[in-house]
């Protein structure tokens, strides 16, 4: 088993383009995971666009860092997002320093891969604590400022790893619990003011080396070439006015190419009984019906096995 912690936002190769200077001027923002990389390109970009931006990281050294290179338009921040206390005390930082919370981009997080029989407890534990009870610290304490003003942005960060891929299934399950809060956060806050919207960043980090390096294979160069900073942009508009017709969305940014990822859904065309269902009507349903709707599995779009003469039991 790898188990490596990374924060998702590792080093970017390049800048992106700056955005127009009056799209966030005077909002200020929280970015959690902003001490290097794809973070710190969004903080970046928040104060070229007029921002002003809480630059927050573990390492506070690198928050500092970031923070001092941006001038009187940012300021460092080392609270731990996983302490409840210490999230609502990083966004009344905010408060505090700017007068406002206007956006929150939930950012940071951890990577480990492992193979499913040798998954350890604690890089378990350790992911979901900073992915997700992290990003619902931060916004929750978001939400009690925002609501109250009505308005505000939350830019949560999910990944494509949530539609499932080798060794990372708690890493995707982290993310996948992502766009489920921001969904129904969307849902819940939709007559507030507040939106909120996901992420899935494309980029060629240390992270994507650690993951050729696990699985190795066809799957050398993985993002090669894919700009950090190029992901910036979207935050950006998704923290301005421009996307205040979006909310309870997930967009991914893959180099030149921006989609709308689809949301979870039950297929609407499925199959009816009279009656309740028993086993042998189950089996009939999947052979006449569903066999052939079932789901290509994966990120990379594995399609589920297809049985010629019918299934074969594990003793055949």
């Amino acid at each position: 088993m790898l188990a490596c912690y990374l924060r998702s936002e590792q080093p970017r190769l390049t800048r992106g383009r700056s955005p127009p200077m009056s799209v966030l001027q005077d909002r200020a923002v929280v970015v959690t995971g902003a001490g290097g990389g794809i973070g710190r390109a969004y903080a970046e970009a928040i104060v070229a666009a007029g921002g002003r931006v809480v630059v927050n990281d573990i390492a506070h050294d690198r928050a500092v860092e970031v923070a001092e290179g941006l001038g009187g338009q940012a300021v460092p921040s080392g609270h731990d997002i996983t302490d409840w206390d210490q999230a609502r005390d990083l966004v009344r930082t905010c408060v505090t320093e700017f007068g406002t919370i206007d956006g929150l981009v939930n950012n940071a997080g951890l990577l480990a891969l492992a193979h499913p029989h040798e998954q350890d407890e604690r890089d378990a534990r350790r992911l979901i604590e900073v992915n997700l009870m992290g990003s619902i610290a931060c916004a929750t304490a978001a939400f009690a400022e925002m609501v109250p003003r009505g308005r505000g942005s939350v830019v949560n960060v999910t990944s494509g790893q949530q539609m499932g891929d080798r060794s990372m299934a708690v890493y995707g399950a982290t993310k996948a619990g992502t766009a489920a809060l921001t969904y129904s956060w969307a849902t819940d806050l939709r007559e507030s003011g507040v939106r909120v919207n996901a992420v899935s960043p494309m980029a060629h980090t240390r992270m994507a080396e650690v993951y050729e390096s696990f699985v190795g294979g066809g799957f050398v160069g993985q993002n090669r070439g894919k700009d950090p900073a190029n992901n910036a942009p979207l935050v950006v508009w998704l923290l301005s006015d421009r996307s205040a017709r979006v909310t309870g969305q997930v967009l991914r940014c893959d180099a030149e190419t921006l989609s709308v990822c689809a949301h979870p859904a039950v297929i609407a065309e499925g199959a009816q009984t009279e009656g309740g269902w028993d086993v042998d009507k189950v089996q009939r349903a999947f052979d006449e019906r569903l066999l052939g709707l079932l789901q290509p599995g994966g990120v990379r779009l594995i399609e589920p096995p297809r049985f010629v003469d019918g299934p074969r039991s594990a003793g055949q």
